[in-house]
């Protein structure tokens, strides 16, 4: 934003009263007293967000111009003030968790584009020769314009999102090829449990990430239909039939985004359970890159006192006084985000059930940290996937732990039986070399015979026995 001189204002005015706006502002008077209002918390709108907004109120004015409706000189002006949002987004200045269902925003965005628009026209900021109500507004309301740009940030993050998941799944994909050939120990309750290969471990990673590919994929049309031209409580009431019939199209070839007009204006008005849909598979993404960078760190931990078998790059400082530590920050980093996504979750699902009526007032906060999440994800997915790159395994370690797991012997269970293989773990202290001496002279057969038996190789395919 332009550094505002404080010594300078002007005065803007309206039925409520008076207020003295910073003369190089682009907001004015709606603006200014929502920041009176609603100290600022420190969030941001998402640019996405910002850029569809616009969109709407340029959509709106070709619309409206030509359907005669709104005068073409200041139609041509406010479409050239959208198409400068991103110069305008920095005069985008209350905060997201303003209260009343999104109209601070709206207000304020309708004040940049009109004093753009009017200084277009040859006029000054605060003379409003383009009025951010009766021209920049016009048919319109907060609740069927926030909503609408709200989907429509949302489609853009989704594909975003989507793309970070593909790259991430693509490189555990390359991982589980380069490490398919090493056996490890599988662990089930962080306890000693069936080998297993490397490359298997990686793969199932993946396929919990393709399911959120497709799951991210689908949901996209479940957020397209949108309630544009509804107006206050979508029944378009203070809006042309003409308007509401087709504001959705203008809209959807101005942006390029496959958006759709609701079937039921009234219901996708009052109704934002897709959000709560959305999030939901958010959450589930999240769920799935916890667990992966959770694994990544428990298969990396020690490396010399604890399982070690990933090694894991050293891709910054780990202590300020411990030399040569290595931390696993990337999966860190990735842990913390979704921590944040699980707590989203849980603000959209309740906001999205405190609607009233015809109405949800709390959309912004809705709209708001759906998208945050995205974003989260997003990045966290970009880092993951640069970090498990980097990925490699001990070979070694993973083969001296495999050699000493006990569970190993689970084959022996179909020769000798559950308890007689446990008891003979037991007594060897878990030993897997006494533990087979002990089964060999109860059998009467040797150590060699009970490895042929076990086959160690052949136990991480389908089928063994």
């Amino acid at each position: 934003m332009e550094n505002s001189n404080t010594l300078e204002f002007r005065t803007e005015s309206d039925y409520l009263g008076t207020e003295q706006i910073p003369v190089d502002a682009y907001y004015g008077i709606a603006t200014a007293r929502a920041l009176k209002l609603f100290p600022k918390t420190g969030e941001q709108f998402d640019e996405k967000f910002i850029w569809a907004y616009f969109m709407i109120k340029k959509s709106a004015a070709l619309l409206n111009a030509e359907i005669g409706r709104l005068d073409k000189n200041i139609a041509a002006a406010i479409t050239t003030a959208c198409d400068e949002w991103e110069r305008l987004k920095e005069w985008v200045v209350v905060d997201p968790l303003s209260g009343g269902a999104g109209t601070s925003v709206n207000l304020n965005i309708n004040e940049v584009i009109a004093n753009q628009a009017t200084e277009i026209l040859g006029g000054k900021k605060g003379e409003y020769l383009v009025d951010p109500y009766n021209h920049v507004n016009m048919h319109q309301s907060t609740n069927d314009t926030f909503v609408t740009a709200g989907k429509m940030a949302v489609i853009l993050r989704l594909r975003e999102l989507v793309d970070s998941v593909i790259k991430l799944q693509e490189v555990i994909q390359e991982k589980e090829k380069e490490f398919y050939s090493i056996r490890t120990v599988g662990r089930t309750q962080l306890m000693d449990a069936l080998p297993i290969m490397m490359g298997q471990q990686f793969g199932a990673w993946a396929d919990a990430l393709a399911r959120d590919r497709w799951r991210l994929n689908k949901v996209e049309e479940r957020i397209r239909s949108v309630n544009l031209g509804g107006t206050a409580i979508g029944t378009g009431v203070g809006a042309p039939k003409e308007y509401t019939l087709r504001i959705v199209e203008v809209l959807r070839q101005v942006a390029n985004v496959k958006i759709a007009k609701a079937e039921n204006l009234i219901d996708a008005t009052q109704n934002l359970d897709t959000f709560a849909e959305v999030h939901g598979l958010l959450k589930s993404l999240a769920v799935n890159l916890y667990k992966i960078s959770n694994d990544i760190r428990l298969l990396g931990s020690g490396p010399k006192t604890a399982i070690g078998e990933l090694i894991l790059p050293a891709v910054q400082v780990g202590s300020t006084i411990m030399p040569g530590k290595v931390n696993p920050v990337v999966p860190e980093y990735v842990l913390q985000n979704m921590l944040v996504v699980f707590g989203h979750d849980e603000i959209v699902s309740h906001a999205c059930a405190q609607g009233n009526l015809q109405l949800n007032q709390f959309a912004p906060i809705v709209v708001h940290f759906t998208l945050k999440s995205m974003r989260l994800l997003t990045s966290s997915c970009h880092a993951l996937a640069k970090y498990v790159k980097l990925l490699d395994v001990d070979k070694e370690r993973c083969q001296q732990n495999l050699e000493r797991s006990s569970s190993n012997l689970t084959p022996l269970i179909n020769y000798f039986g559950h308890e007689v293989v446990s008891e003979a773990i037991r007594q060897a202290h878990y030993d897997v070399e006494k533990a087979l001496q002990l089964l060999a002279e109860k059998e009467n057969t040797t150590v060699s015979e009970l490895l042929k038996k076990l086959n160690i190789q052949k136990m991480t395919g389908l089928g063994y026995y």
